[in-house]
C-alpha cells in the first residue's frame, strides 16, 4: 500500500494591503510551481489594497490614498512587469517639476538642487527667501565639517535635531519638517535620524560633511549611469489607470476560495505542536496553521499576539502611528490657468494652517485628467492634526477651499470633491525606532514561523511593503521547507 502524501503546509497571511497581497501572491506562484504549501488571505475589512485605492470619476483618476512610488526604489515597478503591467508604468513630469514651501503667507519655490535636506547648488541656496543669511553661511561651512570623534555608531538624535547640527534651524522649520509631513505626517522633531534617513546618519559618520558626501555620491551615481547607458529615472512613478491596478493585478493571481473579505482575527495562540498556529476568529471559530504573515499595522498586530508573547506584543505597541486626510478636488480648464505651474506645495507647521501638503496632479502626471482640466489633492491631519478626521466632508471641503483662496487667491468652485480618511495608517519611526525593531525581532525567535510584513519596519513606501511582503512569505516558505521529511 502507498504511503499516505504529507499534506501540505498551510500560511496564513493576516491583511489585505499591498504587503500581505505581495506576500499572498509569492506563495501562490509558489504553490504553483509545484511547492507543498497552501496560502489563505485573511482581511477584515470588505475590499484588498488596504490604503491604496483608485476611482475613475468622470475620466479624472483619484487616489484616495498613494498616488505613485519613488523609482530609486525598484519593487514595485518590478513587480508590475511581472503582472504585465510593464506598459502601464508612467514617469512623472520631472522636467516641468517644481515644489513650492509656503513661508510667511506666500508661497516660495523649493531651491533648486536641494536632495531632500542637502544643499548641492550655491546661488539657488543663496538666493532663497526661505532662510536667513546666518543659515546660508552655516550651510556654506558645513561643507568643512568632519566626522564625529570615535563615531556614534549606537546613537540616534532626531531629524530635526540632526539638521539643525549641519544647516540651522530654519533649514529644519521651512524646509525640512513640511517635507517630511508630507511624506510621513509626522513630526521631524520626533522622527529618528538613523530610520527615516538612515543614508545621510551614515554619510556623516563618514564623511562629516553631507554636501560632500552628497555631491560625491552623486558624482558616483552618474557616471555608473554613463558607464551603462543609463538615462537619469523619473523620481516618481505610477500606473496610468492608477495604482488600484496594481492591487487588481495581484488579486487575480490568488484563487478567490483562498481570499476571505470581512473576516477578523480576534487572537493568535501557538498551538501545542510545536511551530504551528491556532487562529482565533470573532464570533468563536478557530483554525490552525504552519506559518503566519501577519501584514498589517504594528498596532493592530500588538493586540492579536498579545496573548501569545506579552513581551513582543509591549514592543510593536510602542510604535506610533498618524492618520492622514486626502481631499480631492476637480476643476475644469479655466480653473487651471490659474493654478501655478509644478507639482504643489508644502505648508510648513509655524504658518498654523490645516493643510499639510497640496499636490497639483495634473502636473505631476500626465493622463490623470481630461484634457486641459486640473486636480488638486490636498493632505490634511497627521501627528500635528489628529482632530481633523473627525470633521465632516462638507467641512473638510470647506476648510480646504478657504486655505486654497488664502494661499493661491484661488476662489473657483470645483466640479466635485471626494474625500478619504485613513485612520492611523502611517508608521512614525520615531528616535529609538531600530532598537524597538531589533527587540521585535529577538521575540520573533520565540514564536518559529511568524513573520511580520508592512510600513512599520524598513520603509514606508509602496516597495518597501511590496518587499517585506516578498521577504516575510519567502522566509516563512524556507522555514516550512526547512521542517518538511527529506
Amino acid at each position: 500500500m502507498s504511503a499516505t502524501p504529507p499534506r501540505p503546509a498551510r500560511i496564513a497571511v493576516i491583511g489585505g494591503g499591498i504587503s500581505g497581497l505581495a506576500a499572498a501572491y509569492a506563495i501562490a506562484e509558489a504553490r504553483r510551481r509545484g511547492a507543498p504549501i497552501e496560502e489563505s488571505l485573511i482581511e477584515a475589512s470588505d475590499r484588498l489594497g488596504g490604503v491604496i485605492r483608485t476611482e475613475n470619476i468622470e475620466g479624472f483618476v483619484i487616489e484616495a490614498g498613494p498616488d505613485s512610488f519613488l523609482a530609486e526604489k525598484p519593487e514595485a515597478a518590478a513587480l508590475s512587469r511581472e503582472l504585465g503591467l510593464g506598459d502601464s508604468l508612467l514617469g512623472s513630469n520631472d522636467s516641468e517639476r517644481r515644489t513650492y514651501i509656503l513661508h510667511r503667507g506666500r508661497l516660495a519655490a523649493l531651491p533648486d538642487g536641494l536632495m531632500l535636506l542637502v544643499p548641492t547648488k550655491l546661488w539657488p541656496m543663496a538666493t532663497t527667501p526661505l532662510l536667513p543669511l546666518r543659515d546660508k553661511l552655516r550651510i556654506a561651512f558645513e561643507w568643512f565639517q568632519r566626522p564625529p570623534a570615535g563615531g556614534r555608531a549606537g546613537d540616534d538624535e532626531s531629524v530635526a535635531s540632526f539638521v539643525e547640527r549641519h544647516f540651522g534651524r530654519a533649514m529644519v522649520d521651512n524646509i525640512v519638517d513640511p517635507l517630511l509631513a508630507g511624506v510621513y505626517g509626522g513630526d521631524c522633531r520626533k522622527l529618528s535620524i538613523r530610520s527615516v534617513l538612515a543614508r545621510f546618519w551614515e554619510m556623516e559618520l563618514k564623511y562629516g560633511s553631507l554636501t560632500r558626501a552628497t555631491l560625491r555620491a552623486r558624482r558616483e551615481r552618474l557616471r555608473q549611469m554613463r558607464s551603462a547607458r543609463k538615462f537619469q529615472p523619473p523620481l516618481f512613478m505610477t500606473l496610468k489607470e492608477g495604482l488600484g491596478r496594481m492591487v487588481e493585478a495581484l488579486a487575480s493571481r490568488l484563487d478567490n476560495e483562498r481570499i476571505r473579505l470581512r473576516t477578523h482575527v480576534h487572537r493568535i495562540e501557538a498551538a501545542r505542536s510545536p511551530g504551528r498556529f491556532k487562529i482565533h476568529f470573532d464570533g468563536g471559530a478557530m483554525e490552525e496553521a504552519d506559518s503566519i504573515v501577519l501584514a498589517m499595522p504594528a498596532h493592530e498586530a500588538a493586540k492579536l499576539l498579545a496573548g501569545a508573547n506579552s513581551p513582543l506584543g509591549g514592543w510593536l505597541g510602542d510604535i506610533s502611528y498618524s492618520s492622514s486626510m486626502t481631499v480631492s478636488l476637480a476643476y475644469n480648464a479655466a480653473a487651471r490657468a490659474r493654478l501655478p505651474p509644478g507639482f504643489g506645495f508644502l505648508v510648513p507647521r509655524k504658518e498654523n494652517r490645516r493643510i499639510l501638503a497640496c499636490t497639483f496632479v495634473h502636473g505631476k502626471f500626465n493622463g490623470r485628467v481630461p484634457e486641459g482640466r486640473a486636480l488638486v489633492r490636498c493632505f490634511l491631519g497627521g501627528a500635528s492634526d489628529p482632530e481633523a478626521l473627525k470633521l465632516s466632508d462638507a467641512d473638510v471641503v470647506s476648510i480646504v477651499r478657504q486655505e486654497l483662496r488664502s494661499i493661491l487667491d484661488f476662489d473657483a468652485e470645483p466640479l466635485f470633491a471626494r474625500v478619504h480618511r485613513w485612520e492611523s495608517s502611517m508608521a512614525q519611526y520615531e528616535v529609538g525606532h531600530s532598537s524597538r525593531v531589533a527587540a521585535i525581532e529577538r521575540e520573533l525567535q520565540n514564536l518559529p514561523g511568524l513573520f511580520l510584513a508592512g510600513n512599520a519596519w524598513s520603509g514606508i513606501g509602496i516597495s518597501d511593503c511590496i518587499r517585506t511582503g516578498r521577504a516575510a512569505a519567502e522566509n516563512a516558505m524556507k522555514l516550512l521547507s526547512a521542517r518538511s521529511p527529506q
